[in-house]
C-alpha cells in the first residue's frame, strides 16, 4: 500500500504498449523505423498531467525523453527512433503539472477580481519556475513573473493581463523546467531490440554448393558456388543461403531418395555434421577450404549480398563430438546411441544432442562457440535448423550473449511447428521466422494468416520469411499447377511478405515431381544427390525472379508489412491487396490468379480515401510485371487474368497530379 507521502505522486500510468508479455520479451524493429508508444496517464480531479515516452540504450545510464501527446478518453502517444542496432529499454512517466493546470484554469476565467488573483498564483509558480533554470531562461522566466505580479495589482486592462499571462513563447519555455518530484514512473522499463535493415526486408537464394559444378557428374565446390553469385546478384538476391557446408558422416550414411542403404558414389545428406574430417567448424574437404569460404564471403559483400550458413545442432554417428563428449548424447536400452526420430520418420543417420544431460553448461559454451567460429569468418546471417526440438531457455541464451557483442547478426528460425512454439521462438529473440505460407492457398487462408501477421500482436516481434518451397517441401500446389502456380506462388510470397525465399535451382526450373503420391519430398532429392542444374532452360523463372525482386527494391510499400490491407474483389478465386508505405508516397496494389488452369476475372472494390484519391478521380494503375498501364475511374473497376500468360497483377498506383492539354500526368 502507498505511503502517504508516495501518495503525492498523483498521475497514473497504466496500459504502455507495445509490451510484449508484460516486459519479458523485446519489441522489434528495424534501424530507422520508428517506435510508436501509447499509454493511459490520467490523475484524480481536473488537474493538467503531462506525460514524458523516455528511452535510451541498455548500456546507458541517461534517458532521452520525448513529450507525449493526448489523444482521446486519457490515452497518450509519441514516438522515437532508436539508433545503432542493439539493445534499448523505454517507459512513460507521468506527473501532475501545476503551472500546466494554472494556465488551462486561468484561460477560462472571467471574473476580473478572479483573474487579477490568479494572476498572481500565476506569477508565484513562474518564479518557482525561474528557480529551476538556469542562465539566460532564468533572467526570462523571473522577468515574466515580476511582469505578472505587477499587471495584476496595478489596474491595468484585462487583456493585457491576459495576454500577458498566457504568452505562448514563454510558457513553451517554462515547460522546459517543470517540477517533476512527484512524477510516477510505469515500473517496467520494457525492452526494445533494433535490428539492422536486412533484418526487415530481405530476398533469399537457397542452393547446395555441392550441385554449383558446371560438369556433369563433378562435386562443385566453394569456388564453383562463388562464380554462381554473378547471376544471382543480378536476380535481385541480397541472401544467399547455404545448407550445411560441413564434413558429412559416412556411417549410417543415406542413399539417393532417402535409402537407407547408401552406395558407394553417395554423398550423403549435408544434415548428417560430422566424420573423420571434423565438425561444425568444418568444411566438407570437396568443398573447398576456409580460404576458400572466406572468398566466398568476400565476393558476396562485393556484389551488395551476404552468405547465410545453415546451423544444423546434430551430429552424424561418427561426428568427433560423439567420440569425445558421449555424455552429450541419450542412450538406448541396447547401449547405442539414440538417433534422430519424428514417428514415423526415422533419422538413423543424425544423433540429437541430448540437452538434458549433466554437463550441459559444456554442450550450451560449445555450440555457441560453433557460432562465433563462423561469425569470425564473416557471417552474419544464420539459418538455423529445428530450433523447436531444442530448449527454449538455450536459444534465449545464446542468441543474447551473440547478440550483446553482434548485434547485427541475423538469426531466422526453420520451425515448421505449432503457432505458439514458433512465437516464442520469435519472442525470444530469432530475428525472422519460417511461416505456413506453403500450405495457404485459398482467398480466406491468406487473407487471415497475412492480417495476423502484418496486424496481430505478433507484428511486435514475429518477422515472417515466406518461401513457396524448401528442399523438405514441394506442396501439392507446386506438384500440379504448372508454369502458373510457380509464378503466381512468387508473386504472392514477394509481395505479401517483406522478407521471402526461394530454394533456388529448384524454384527457377518449376521442378516438381514428388517422390511418391502424397509426399512432399522431392524425387531425385538434392538433399541426398548432386543434381546437375540446366539453368540456361528457355523456360527458366529467371528473368522473372529478376523483375519481381527489381518491383521489391525500388517500391518502399513492399518493404514492410505495417501497410498491408486486403481489398474486396467478388471472384473467390482472385486475391487483392494493396501496401502503402510509411510516407504514404508509394502504393503498390497486387491481384493474383489463385486459379492456376483457368482464367478468372472480377470487380475490384478499392477504399479510394484511403489512398487520397477523390471519388470521381481519374488516376492510373501501372502494371509493373507487363509494364502496361490502365487508367481507372472511381473505387469499382474490372481485372481479368489469363495463367497461361499471367497470372498476376502487380500496379502501382499513380494519382492524377495535374492536366495539360489532352495529356495527364501522374505521380
Amino acid at each position: 500500500m502507498p505511503t502517504p507521502d508516495e501518495a503525492r505522486a498523483r498521475a497514473v500510468v497504466d496500459r504502455v504498449e507495445p509490451a510484449i508479455d508484460c516486459g519479458r520479451f523485446a519489441v522489434k524493429r528495424v534501424q530507422g523505423e520508428p517506435l510508436v508508444v501509447v499509454a493511459d496517464c490520467f490523475t484524480d480531479g481536473h488537474d493538467t498531467i503531462r506525460a514524458m515516452l523516455r528511452w535510451r540504450a541498455e548500456d546507458e545510464p541517461e534517458w532521452r525523453e520525448v513529450e507525449m501527446q493526448p489523444l482521446v478518453n486519457d490515452r497518450w502517444q509519441a514516438l522515437f527512433i532508436a539508433g545503432e542496432p542493439g539493445r534499448y529499454r523505454y517507459g512513460v512517466v507521468a506527473w501532475v503539472d501545476p503551472l500546466a493546470t494554472w494556465r488551462t484554469e486561468f484561460a477560462r476565467r472571467e471574473d476580473p477580481a478572479d483573474l487579477r488573483i490568479a494572476a498572481r498564483v500565476g506569477a508565484a509558480l513562474i518564479a518557482e519556475t525561474s528557480r529551476r533554470a538556469g542562465g539566460g531562461e532564468r533572467t526570462i522566466l523571473a522577468e515574466w513573473s515580476r511582469a505578472l505580479e505587477a499587471a495584476a495589482g496595478d489596474g491595468g486592462g484585462l487583456d493585457r493581463l491576459r495576454s500577458l499571462a498566457l504568452d505562448d513563447i514563454r510558457y513553451g519555455l517554462a515547460l522546459r523546467f517543470p517540477d517533476r518530484r512527484f512524477q510516477t514512473a510505469w515500473p517496467i522499463e520494457l525492452p526494445l531490440k533494433v535490428d539492422r535493415p536486412r533484418a526487415g526486408f530481405s530476398s533469399w537464394y537457397e542452393l547446395f554448393p555441392r550441385s554449383t559444378s558446371p560438369q556433369r557428374g563433378r562435386h562443385g565446390t566453394l569456388a564453383d558456388c562463388a562464380a554462381r553469385l554473378d547471376d544471382i546478384a543480378a536476380m535481385g538476391f541480397d541472401v544467399v543461403y547455404l545448407p550445411p557446408i560441413h564434413p558429412i558422416g559416412r556411417e549410417k550414411r543415406k542413399g539417393r531418395n532417402n535409402a537407407l542403404a547408401a552406395g558407394a558414389q553417395d554423398v550423403g545428406s549435408p544434415w548428417a555434421i560430422g566424420s573423420s574430417e571434423g565438425g561444425h567448424k568444418s568444411i566438407h574437404p570437396q568443398l573447398g577450404t576456409l580460404d576458400d569460404f572466406r572468398a566466398l564471403v568476400a565476393k558476396a559483400k562485393s556484389l551488395g549480398m551476404e552468405i547465410a550458413l545453415d546451423i544444423a545442432f546434430q551430429c552424424a554417428p561418427d561426428h568427433p563430438y560423439v567420440e569425445a563428449h558421449p555424455q552429450w548424447f541419450r542412450r538406448r536400452p541396447d547401449g547405442t546411441v539414440q538417433y534422430a526420430e519424428n514417428p514415423p520418420k526415422k533419422y538413423q543417420d543424425i544423433y540429437p544432442f541430448d540437452f538434458e544431460t549433466d554437463d550441459s553448461a559444456a554442450l550450451w559454451q560449445e555450440l555457441r562457440s560453433v557460432f562465433e567460429f563462423w561469425i569470425v569468418e564473416g557471417v552474419r546471417v544464420f539459418r538455423v535448423d529445428n530450433p523447436h526440438t531444442k530448449p527454449f531457455a538455450f536459444w534465449e541464451w545464446v542468441i543474447d550473449e551473440i547478440g550483446r557483442e553482434h548485434p547485427d547478426v541475423v538469426f531466422l528460425a526453420e520451425a515448421f511447428t505449432r503457432p505458439k512454439p514458433m512465437h516464442r521462438l520469435a519472442k525470444l529473440g530469432f530475428t525472422q521466422s519460417y511461416t505456413y505460407f506453403a500450405w495457404r492457398n485459398t482467398k480466406e487462408e491468406l487473407t487471415e494468416y497475412f492480417t495476423e501477421l502484418a496486424h496481430g500482436p505478433g507484428r511486435e516481434y514475429f518477422r515472417p520469411n515466406a518461401w513457396p518451397n524448401t528442399p523438405d517441401i514441394l506442396t501439392e500446389a507446386l506438384q500440379y499447377g504448372g508454369r502458373a502456380a510457380f509464378v503466381s506462388r512468387l508473386v504472392l510470397a514477394a509481395t505479401l511478405s517483406a522478407n521471402y525465399g526461394i530454394y533456388g535451382p529448384a524454384y527457377e526450373l518449376m521442378e516438381h515431381v514428388a517422390r511418391e503420391p502424397g509426399s512432399e519430398e522431392y524425387l531425385d532429392s538434392e538433399k541426398y544427390e548432386i543434381r546437375h542444374w540446366d539453368l540456361d532452360r528457355p523456360d527458366s523463372l529467371r528473368p522473372l525472379l529478376a523483375l519481381v525482386n527489381r518491383i521489391r527494391r525500388e517500391n518502399p510499400a513492399l518493404q514492410s508489412n505495417a501497410g498491408l490491407s486486403f481489398v474486396s474483389v467478388d471472384n473467390p478465386q482472385l486475391i487483392a491487396y494493396a501496401k502503402r508505405s510509411a510516407d504514404a508516397t508509394n502504393t503498390i496494389v497486387t491481384v493474383v490468379d489463385l486459379d492456376p488452369h483457368h482464367v478468372q476475372s472480377g470487380w475490384i472494390d478499392l477504399d479510394l480515401a484511403r489512398f487520397g484519391i477523390a471519388p470521381d478521380d481519374t488516376f492510373q494503375m501501372h502494371d509493373l510485371l507487363s509494364g502496361a498501364r490502365y487508367l481507372w475511374h472511381g473505387a469499382r473497376n474490372f481485372v481479368l487474368l489469363d495463367p497461361a500468360r499471367m497470372p498476376a497483377h502487380v500496379f502501382r498506383l499513380r494519382r492524377r497530379i495535374r492536366r495539360e492539354q489532352d495529356f495527364d500526368y501522374f505521380d
